[in-house]
């Protein structure tokens, strides 16, 4: 009882909601989780994207599980992205630690960035069937050598943009693996970007733990609802159409940054 009554179950609430929407759609584990902790519960930005990188590392773990036994993984994929965003995500962290900044102006920056990275991820929901097209227009079929390239290139810029705002590794990693891998299934797309974003997200928050931005106990709280909410999330996905579903999504984060850009 004693247990019980000391979870904070504002916390387990939010987790289990962002577990239905990264079950739903794949997307929103930190382009939710971070705006929740910033704006509902008062915790400071940098603390808020270093708790939900680890928190990111052990869901979508559990998610790679699930995909790595309905083979749904393409692993030349992951270890394409992982060769760009590891070594990116680390020289973020350490550019974030040599920068000195004191808590307020870090705080400040982690904020204005993370608003760009939700407005940009809220476009590529909204507008990824339209970017596949320009794409085919004008670019077409790439060569394998240049797919391996820009695949590396575009683990590096998730890096960078999951280091700093912990946001980025669901909807733009899928939008672009779906322009770079048009032939491959969305479904081991979607299965190749989660299992990519574990040790992208455990790089990332063992930094930030390291700079003392991690916070294990709400770590552990959220973890409590978003383990069930992604199995739930997955039950219910077949059963929404997935526009309705990404508009929703898109419309929530629009509104996420203009918060936090005021």
């Amino acid at each position: 009882m004693l247990f019980l009554a000391a979870i904070q179950w504002g916390y387990v609430a939010s987790g289990l909601l962002v577990g239905c929407a990264v079950g739903l759609t794949g997307v929103g584990g930190g382009s939710l989780m971070t705006p929740i902790l910033i704006l509902i519960f008062g915790i400071s930005p940098v603390a808020a994207v270093g708790t939900d990188l680890l928190y990111a590392a052990a869901t979508k773990s559990v998610g790679s599980v699930v995909h790595g036994a309905h083979a749904t993984i393409d692993w030349k994929i992951v270890r394409r992205l992982a060769l760009g965003s590891v070594p990116a995500a680390i020289l973020t962290l350490i550019a974030l630690n040599a920068l000195g900044l004191d808590s307020h102006k870090a705080n400040k920056i982690v904020s204005e960035v993370l608003a760009i990275a939700l407005l940009v991820t809220a476009g590529a929901l909204i507008f990824r069937r339209q970017l596949r097209g320009l794409y085919g227009k004008r670019i077409g079929h790439l060569s394998p050598a240049a797919t391996a390239r820009y695949t590396v290139a575009t683990g590096a810029v998730l890096g960078l943009l999951v280091a700093s705002t912990s946001v980025g590794a669901g909807a733009l990693g899928v939008t672009a693996l779906i322009l770079l891998y048009p032939e491959l299934p969305a479904v081991k797309l979607v299965g190749s970007d989660i299992a990519h974003a574990v040790p992208l997200t455990l790089v990332a928050g063992a930094g930030h733990w390291y700079l003392g931005n991690v916070n294990f106990t709400l770590m552990g709280t959220l973890l409590m609802g978003s383990i069930p909410g992604i199995l739930i999330g997955s039950y219910l996905a077949p059963r929404i159409p997935e526009w309705v579903l990404r508009s929703l999504m898109a419309f929530i984060l629009v509104l996420v940054a203009i918060k936090l850009m005021s």
